[in-house]
């Protein structure tokens, strides 16, 4: 065997083994999120809430969501609107006024983005004077359950310091790449998110929807400024042995984009900050998981791992093909580490989870026929991470329009079924 050969054998043993060991991990982490533990709300509602909406030029969308927080199933004494008109042309700030809310006008074109601005809001807060025991984190675009402060009240309450809500879509049947994001949080909310909270693992926060004692923000700060700065604070939690949790009842609604462009282009910026994370925390986050023995932490740094997990899922395919498909592993001279078998049933797992969690969550037919297109989505992702692995010191941010206004009202009528 040549010195070539070898050095192929090689590199597609260890393709076998990483590829094959994260299908197994995937399949086995998803069976715990099939079956939900039903939770019930014990406490008595007392915690306080500074409610924070991250906002740059968002007229065309505040507005429902701040007639949404006003109709919380929660005391009005007990929480407190905050939109951050970061760097506004337009009348953000005068449409917050207008719903008797606090219009927080930051200008600082050197320092833009959704992480300086929180940092920068967090500093107005403990100057503001009143003690919240909560921070929320929203979005402009975004409406909530009426019971979303309820289930942060119960989390804080049973002494949970970082909690994610259900991350849902706002505008899921808009085109195919909005359905396509729907069904990829979907397949997350459940599979992954819940899944974890059920085996006691750490959870991801994921950019809105987030809820974070204020005793803890006073302790370590924001100090997420990257693109990703819900990845970078969920990393910065874990290492200091703090878990984000999960509240799957409490469902915070997103706007996503509905052309491909406009997609890619954001979740380049997605990859870029994740990408810059893992790169940053992913060792640190290794060596404590051996050190403390701690399968939480080594789940939390897989998951910064997960930018490739794109790339692993297309040589997932490609082994499928070389192997199962076709001979070309045995004329390349590789050694077949696995059988065709393994390929063969993990594949159809990994591509039946999603189904199965339409079919749990009850979704219309039309997320199901959305599960063909949805295919090309994830190929997207190729080119989106691949330009993000080289590009991910570029932290420039970009700002995602946001057009989609309808009332929480409007939106749970057309999500029944």
């Amino acid at each position: 065997m040549t010195a070539m050969s070898q050095l192929l054998d090689v590199v597609f043993t260890v393709l076998q083994i990483i590829v094959g060991g994260i299908g197994v991990y995937q399949v086995l982490l998803g069976c715990a999120g099939i079956v939900r533990k039903k939770e019930e709300r014990r406490h008595a509602v007392h915690k306080s809430f500074a409610v924070l909406v991250a906002a740059h030029n968002e007229e065309a969308v505040v507005g429902a969501l701040l007639q949404n927080l006003g109709g919380l199933d929660y005391p009005k004494e007990l929480y407190e609107v905050f939109v951050i008109c970061d760097n506004c042309t337009d009348r953000t700030a005068e449409i917050a006024r207008a719903h008797g809310v606090h219009a927080m006008v930051r200008t600082a074109p050197d320092r833009r983005g959704k992480g300086h601005a929180i940092e920068w809001m967090l500093e107005e807060l403990w100057a503001y004077g009143r003690p919240f025991d909560g921070v929320v984190i929203l979005d402009a675009d975004n409406l909530v359950s009426p019971n979303f402060l309820l289930e942060m009240n119960e989390k804080l309450s049973r002494g949970e310091r970082v909690i994610q809500a259900y991350l849902e879509t706002k505008n899921p049947y808009d085109s195919w790449v909005s359905l396509s994001y729907a069904l990829m949080y979907w397949y997350m909310n459940r599979v992954w998110q819940l899944a974890r909270y059920q085996l006691g693992l750490p959870n991801v926060l994921g950019g809105t929807g987030i809820c974070i004692e204020t005793a803890l923000l006073r302790e370590i700060g924001w100090g997420a400024q990257s693109l990703t700065e819900d990845v970078e604070f969920t990393a910065r939690c874990v290492e200091r042995g703090i878990y984000p949790t999960w509240a799957h009842e409490a469902i915070v609604y997103d706007e996503k984009p509905i052309t491909l462009w406009s997609s890619m282009r954001q979740r380049l910026r997605w990859m870029q900050g994740h990408v810059f994370c893992a790169r940053r925390y992913f060792w640190r986050l290794v060596i404590l998981a051996f050190k403390q023995r701690s399968w939480a932490r080594l789940d939390a740094a897989l998951y910064l791992f997960q930018p490739f997990r794109f790339l692993l899922y297309i040589v997932y395919i490609f082994m499928l093909y070389a192997q199962v498909a076709t001979s070309l592993i045995d004329r390349m001279g590789v050694t077949r580490l696995l059988p065709d078998a393994f390929w063969t049933t993990v594949g159809l797992l990994l591509f039946l989870q999603t189904p199965l969690v339409l079919w749990i969550e009850r979704k219309s037919w039309k997320a199901f026929l959305g599960y063909i297109p949805y295919q090309l989505f994830l190929l997207t992702w190729m080119p989106v991470t691949v330009w993000a692995f080289f590009t991910s010191n570029n932290q420039t941010w970009s700002h995602t329009q946001h057009t989609r206004a309808i009332t929480i009202d409007e939106l749970q009528h057309e999500a029944r079924p």
